[in-house]
């Protein structure tokens, strides 16, 4: 399925010789991990002691309260911050598979585009779930972190076509383009 709005965008960045198969968007909106069930308490347990002490500093007086600012803007950050961040990016995120390539257009506050050869793809990995959505990650699963459902907020993400519509399909096509 092709989204004209998608193709539009996916067409400036396409060579002359290339035919645009498939293109996509990640699901919107507020999305947890795996690494949430780590991520959320931990977070919990940094911002109530952030706030905590900067509290406790502030009663007191003197320039202890100012030590615990940067404390408490991490803490914002790890419980709803990163959150918004990876929605907007998501949000902004365009996908597109061509006869050559798979093409990845993100960002949140300057547009990135990567750039995939089919042909060389070291390792395609399919995460699905039940509603036939799921993620298709390009890289090996041997490393920590590398899959989309172990998404660290204090890492870069490995390309991937994440939270996407008929992951199955698009996997397969993307199969059928390396053979």
């Amino acid at each position: 399925m092709i989204d004209p709005t998608v193709q539009n965008e996916l067409l400036t960045i396409m060579g002359k010789d290339e035919k645009l198969l498939w293109t996509g968007n990640p699901m919107t909106g507020i999305a947890f991990r795996k690494t949430d069930i780590f991520f959320i308490p931990f977070s919990l347990f940094w911002s109530g002691f952030a706030f905590f002490w900067f509290i406790t500093a502030a009663k007191i007086g003197g320039l202890f309260a100012l030590f615990g600012v940067p404390f408490v803007i991490v803490g914002i950050y790890l419980l709803a911050g990163r959150f918004y961040l990876d929605a907007r990016k998501r949000k902004n995120t365009l996908y597109g598979i061509t006869d050559k390539r798979v093409i990845i257009k993100s960002g949140v506050f300057n547009r990135e585009v990567q750039s995939l050869n089919i042909k060389a793809i070291p390792q395609l990995t399919l995460s699905l779930k039940s509603d036939s959505s799921g993620t298709i990650s390009f890289s090996p699963s041997n490393y920590p972190f590398m899959n989309s459902n172990q998404y660290s907020p204090f890492m870069k993400q490995p390309p991937c076509l994440e939270f996407i519509d008929n992951a199955q399909e698009v996997y397969d096509l993307i199969v059928k383009l390396q053979a």
